[in-house]
């Protein structure tokens, strides 16, 4: 048996994904799959979190077996598609950019006959950037430590105005 799997964007509103899985498959299949289809490199902490038909979050299923820190959770490797479906669980979130916490909603809309190698039988729109950019952007030109436009304004900056009063500067550290 195959589960009919829907993963889908709230940011992309024309991504879809549509993947066929074995019932027996892990959660470190299917996400293996859901980055390969998304043209995703493999190298985030991602994870699942199943949830409730209000996609309110229980258990956390890890990338990496976190059960000796945190009891709640469960490894990818580990934990089988059915394990879940079978407690009744068919709503999933799948972290994809753990730093900001940006996830696909995933659902499970059935059974199919079949069996073997996950595939991606339905795929529409293209994915979002994997990891947001962070809004400042440094560099160091000289003295100068610019932050992208986040401190710039008009008039520019000019170090004349600044008062050292009060601030002890010393050169040996």
């Amino acid at each position: 048996m195959k589960y009919k799997i829907i993963v889908e964007s709230e940011e992309v509103e024309d991504f879809r994904r549509d993947i066929l899985i074995d019932e027996d498959a892990t959660f470190l299949d299917l996400s293996n799959t859901i980055l390969k289809s998304c043209d995703y490199p493999d190298d985030q902490m991602t994870s699942f979190y199943i949830c409730e038909n209000n996609w309110e979050r229980r258990q956390q299923i890890t990338r990496v077996d976190c059960s000796d820190i945190y009891s709640d959770t469960r490894s990818m490797e580990d934990t089988t598609l059915a394990e879940i479906i079978d407690e009744g669980y068919n709503r999933m979130e799948y972290v994809f950019d753990p730093i900001n916490e940006r996830t696909f909603l995933v659902r499970v809309k059935g059974e199919v006959q079949g069996y073997g190698e996950p595939e991606v039988v339905r795929s529409e729109g293209k994915a979002p950037k994997q990891t947001k950019d962070l809004d400042i952007v440094t560099k160091v030109t000289g003295d100068d430590l610019l932050f992208g436009d986040a401190f710039s304004d008009d008039e520019g900056f000019n170090s004349d105005e600044i008062s050292l009063d009060g601030y002890e500067i010393s050169d040996s550290i």
